[in-house]
């Protein structure tokens, strides 16, 4: 008699009207949980290129001495800066570019009475970048007047908003798994209780613990899974439509997806499918074990 329980599905059916709701719920936690993996491994990206992009970019401001003028001195700054090796590309920043750079913030009223600081930009080899000591002693050797700016603070500003990102996605992920497992060990006790009667049957009959556990962790495991699928599914399509959609492109600045991405969805499906099949069996296992069945858990 139990061999033919475990042959069939009359303990948990396969069709349950009752389980849809369960079956959406997961759905959506599993869709949220992919969407957190999508954004946290997108950000961190984007806040890698940028810290990446300044790290390998120096700005000297050049202040011109004796007869010599802005321009000139930006000019021989940039040709000292040239010969420095870990040196890329050095460019001197035109007094016109500085402005066009400042009158978005400052308007054209106050350009025209103030000081433009003469810039240099410095491209830095991305394998071997020169120290900005050994810019600055190149300067100081020719008798330059100058000042460096490594944009370190930018730096460490990215980098400590990358973190933050990090962190916030993965408390996201770790409160949906959580939620999603008190779904679960909900749905099992209710599981449990409406079939009160068979399970009774089947103890009366010798069936152990073990194996009804065993038909509602594999019931709930199978369920979790196409749920996952789905909830994955929708995020993978969620993030095809921002790459390919002409309109997100400049989402995609802030959150640069890539098609490797996808590949992260993959153990979605199979998380939801272990959190549910632990979920399922330890509180089936608890709920027979304490006798607390009959008492209408």
């Amino acid at each position: 008699m139990i061999r033919a329980f475990n042959m069939r599905n009359d303990l948990l059916p396969k069709q349950d009207a009752r389980e849809i709701s369960l079956h959406y719920v997961i759905a959506v936690l599993c869709f949220l949980a992919s969407l957190a993996a999508l954004v946290a491994v997108a950000s961190d990206r984007a806040a890698s290129g940028w810290a990446r992009e300044i790290r390998a970019e120096v700005t000297v401001q050049v202040r011109p001495t004796g007869l010599e003028s802005g321009s000139m001195a930006a000019a021989r700054a940039a040709e000292i800066l040239a010969g420095v090796k870990g040196v890329e590309e050095v460019a001197a920043v035109e007094p016109e570019k500085a402005k066009e750079l400042i009158r978005p913030w400052l308007g054209d009223a106050i350009l025209t009475d103030l000081p433009i600081p003469n810039l240099v930009t410095v491209r830095l080899d991305p394998d071997k970048p020169a120290k900005p000591a050994a810019l600055m002693a190149a300067l100081s050797a020719r008798d330059m007047d100058a000042s460096i700016d490594d944009h370190s603070i930018w730096l460490k500003d990215i980098e400590q908003a990358a973190l933050i990102i990090r962190l916030i996605s993965i408390s996201i992920f770790l409160l949906i798994a959580t939620a999603a497992a008190a779904i679960v060990g909900f749905a099992t006790r209710a599981g449990l209780t409406a079939r009160a009667n068979i399970i009774e049957v089947l103890s009366l009959c010798g069936a152990s613990d073990w194996f009804i556990a065993r038909r509602f962790q594999f019931r709930f495991a199978q369920m979790a899974g196409v749920a996952g699928l789905i909830g994955s599914g929708a995020a993978a399509v969620i993030m095809i439509i921002l790459k390919t959609t002409a309109l997100s492109q400049s989402f995609l600045l802030a959150l640069p997806f890539s098609w490797y991405d996808l590949l992260i969805l993959i153990p979605c499906p199979v998380l939801a499918v272990v959190i549910a099949a632990f979920t399922a069996r330890t509180v089936t296992l608890k709920i027979l074990g304490a006798g607390l069945l009959g008492e209408g858990v």
